[in-house]
């Protein structure tokens, strides 16, 4: 009785392999905001601003996401690094400080936040990929800026950068930056170095969003097509 041969299994031939080299760049790689994002203290408030690009490898993944997340009513952070681990942080400082809230039956603090988010990133930090702006208002020490970086160290500032595209413009926020700008001024200044970061850096793309946080509450906006500030392209 004759016996019916199995599948047959062929070497995998140039387009296969081809293939099997696109799914290692995209179809692997972990979904990251790429990321712009900058914060800056004026007399009153402060000013928050980033991109809206999340790639995951060469692909863009979401040309318009929001990485200004709210904590808490007058506290804003920017999130760059993981989208997963960055989500997962913010939404753990967003509900501890929610409850700390209820306890003093009063809006919280900006540097709470700020020292939370430092408690979580260094705890975390061998399995996590999360770098932080803290941002706010609060009536104790009005606008106030906080970085917390890989590692989970905590640094307040007058202003701060951050992801892959704030390696582009250390040097025009170093030309550019002053103590005491006003409102108008500093909304300026976050255009146009998010402007610049965005034309240079490929994991930086999509629409400007900008928040304006003071005693008077959140003022947010989206730039869009002309509106980005455009600079020299060939």
């Amino acid at each position: 009785m004759a016996t019916l041969a199995g599948p047959m299994s062929f070497p995998a031939g140039p387009a296969m392999q081809a293939t099997t080299e696109q799914q290692a760049d995209w179809m692997t790689e972990e979904v990251s905001t790429g990321t712009s994002i900058m914060a800056v203290e004026y007399d009153g408030g402060v000013v928050i601003g980033a991109d809206s690009r999340t790639s995951s490898g060469s692909y863009v993944a979401n040309r318009v996401s929001d990485k200004l997340t709210e904590i808490h009513d007058r506290i804003y952070c920017c999130r760059s690094g993981s989208s997963a681990d960055t989500q997962a942080t913010a939404d753990l400082v967003k509900y501890h400080l929610s409850l700390h809230s209820m306890e003093l039956d009063e809006p919280p603090m900006v540097k709470t936040a700020a020292n939370l988010f430092r408690r979580y990133c260094y705890q975390y930090r061998d399995k996590r990929t999360a770098g932080i702006i803290c941002a706010g208002w609060d009536k104790r020490d009005g606008g106030q800026v906080y970085t917390i970086p890989l590692g989970g160290m905590c640094i307040r500032q007058p202003f701060t950068i951050g992801g892959s595209g704030s390696t582009y413009i250390y040097g025009y926020c170093d030309a550019n930056f002053r103590l005491g700008m006003t409102r108008e001024e500093c909304l300026t200044f976050v255009k146009n170095a998010l402007g610049l970061a965005i034309a240079r850096d490929g994991s930086s793309g999509g629409v400007i969003r900008l928040a304006t946080i003071d005693e008077g509450g959140v003022e947010r906006t989206v730039l869009t097509g002309p509106e980005i500030p455009q600079f020299y392209s060939d």
